[in-house]
């Protein structure tokens, strides 16, 4: 019998996405998988918003804003969430384009060179270390709240007290120490616990804004007036940082590319949900706050903040039970900043652009953490937090010097995709933008020009609107000169120590550059 057989027979159905397709796509841009490829996009989601933390950072900030700006400053939130949506958007291009760890420092260098990268990079993880000081500073805000007992240093428990701020630094090593363990423990207990922890802080979240609102004591009219320590213009700008601070981080989900599946389509689009979700909930918090408050002239909302909101208006019970999830949501957002600070540390540790790059690239075959970063990370927050100690001008410093130093290293991708773009080199190939299946990937566009250039003009005005040395802002009881120039003093600081280390890594010195090739041309389609 004789068996004959199609001379052309139909191409067998596309697999679906899977860890070896995207282990594939790493290796094209020219890395191994070392880190474990287990996360979904729920997982992935919640890196973005654990950074983000709106209940944390909300909670950390509101007293601050409005001090400066009076009720007004709550209009300071969508203007700032429209300019971080610019920024998200342009990320989410590059997130499915090059779905790798160390997300910012790799944009940057792909779309500049290995040098302005670097250096974009190095801004980043000191920004993201600073970040890390100052969400476990955020305990004190809330723990004395719920309990005396946790005011360790006895004495006045406001962060802005000398007794306030040395038990923030207490409060803020504990947690460290913590964070840092489950860090170094296994992919699976970081992600659950991230996972857990953001669900826990969504619901939370939700409950306080529909608690908040339905327990106003005024009309939404009132947030039309000023007070505070300052004109309409300060209101914006001084209370801005508020919004600034909290809506940073979106772009985790990025750096935990090389530990999410399908990252090309699932990064983009987290990246951009996590932003989008926490701009709405805060956004409700902030209103909420000022509605429920029971005065706005007595003090209290520029000192206490909405921690005193919840404790007067929704009664103690209920006010504490919903402080301890944001002690909760405190604890997850720090773990989550330590762990993108990680990833980027590691990323670059990989290129051998760091001092000690072979020890602090290593990743442990048990657990599948890169165990020095998480150390490194740890301990340099640690240090950062112990500056609380010195003076209760730290905590802002810090806090404000954090926020100055992401936006900076965001500008660092946002430029020179911007230039890529107005000399017609993005994206640089067809074959970039489509996934392992042949979808197409997340585009702007043709909004994409505009969109990045007022991405880019954001970025710098609000960069430079945040390191403006205001003596009333840094140092409103005088005599601390270091503390008014504190940013700019860090930032020189991070970029000289910067040069020195680049100097001093392995591959600056003898291996020359790492091999940053576009990927795009050889990505698989």
């Amino acid at each position: 019998m004789t068996v004959t057989t199609d001379p052309t027979p139909p191409p067998p159905p596309s697999p679906p996405p899977s860890a070896g397709a995207d282990d594939g796509t790493l290796a094209a841009f020219g890395y191994r998988q070392e880190l474990r490829r287990q996360m979904g996009r729920y997982a992935s989601f919640a890196a973005g918003f654990s950074f983000i933390s709106v209940l944390t950072t909300v909670f950390q900030f509101f007293a601050f804003g409005y001090s400066f700006g009076g009720p007004l400053f709550l209009w300071t939130w969508p203007a700032v969430l429209a300019g971080q949506l610019l920024v998200a958007a342009c990320f989410a291009e590059l997130a499915a384009r090059y779905p790798i760890s160390g997300a910012v420092y790799q944009w940057s260098t792909r779309l500049s060179g290995p040098v302005f990268g670097w250096f974009t990079g190095w801004i980043m993880v000191i920004g993201q270390v600073v970040v890390v000081a100052a969400a476990a500073l955020a305990l004190q805000v809330v723990l004395p709240a719920i309990w005396s007992g946790f005011q360790l240093a006895g004495g006045d428990p406001a962060p802005t007290t000398a007794t306030g701020a040395a038990n923030a630094a207490l409060l803020a090593l504990l947690l460290l120490v913590l964070t840092t363990v489950v860090n170094v423990v296994d992919n699976r207990v970081m992600s659950a616990v991230n996972r857990v922890g953001v669900t826990a802080e969504i619901i939370g979240a939700v409950l306080i804004v529909v608690l908040l609102l339905t327990h106003a004591e005024r009309g939404a009219g009132v947030t039309l007036r000023t007070g505070g320590q300052g004109g309409p213009v300060a209101a914006l700008l001084v209370g801005s940082f508020t919004a600034a601070y909290v809506l940073i981080g979106f772009d985790s989900a990025g750096e935990m590319s090389e530990e999410t599946r399908n990252p090309r389509r699932t990064a983009p689009r987290t990246i951009l949900g996590a932003l989008a979700a926490a701009g709405v909930l805060g956004g409700l918090l902030l209103l909420g706050g000022v509605l429920a408050a029971p005065s706005l002239t007595d003090g209290r909302l520029a000192t206490e903040g909405l921690g005193y909101v919840l404790t007067s208006s929704l009664g103690s019970g209920v006010g504490r039970a919903l402080l301890a999830d944001v002690a909760v949501a405190v604890c997850v957002a720090t773990l989550a900043i330590q762990t993108a600070g990680t990833r980027m540390l590691f990323s670059m540790a990989r290129d051998g652009m760091l001092p000690l790059s072979a020890r602090l690239s290593k990743v442990s075959p048990r657990t599948g953490m890169p165990f020095a970063p998480a150390l490194v990370v740890g301990v340099l927050a640690a240090a950062l937090a112990l500056l609380n100690l010195a003076s209760p001008e730290a905590f802002l410093a810090i806090g404000t010097t954090c926020i100055a130093m992401l936006y900076l290293a965001y500008a660092g991708v946002t430029a020179p995709m911007l230039l890529r773009r107005l000399r017609g080199q993005w994206p640089a190939t067809d074959a970039g933008g489509h996934d392992e299946l042949g979808r197409p990937l997340f585009s702007l566009g043709r909004w994409g020009l505009p969109v990045n250039a007022l991405a880019v003009a954001y970025g710098l005005f609000m960069t430079v609107n945040l390191s403006w040395p205001r003596a009333g802002v840094y140092d409103p009881a005088g005599g601390h000169w270091y503390f008014q120039w504190f940013t700019v003093l860090f930032v020189g600081a991070t970029v000289a120590v910067g040069a020195l280390c680049r100097r001093r890594a392995p591959a600056a010195t003898t291996a020359g550059e790492p091999d940053h090739t576009d990927a795009a041309e050889t990505a698989p389609v």
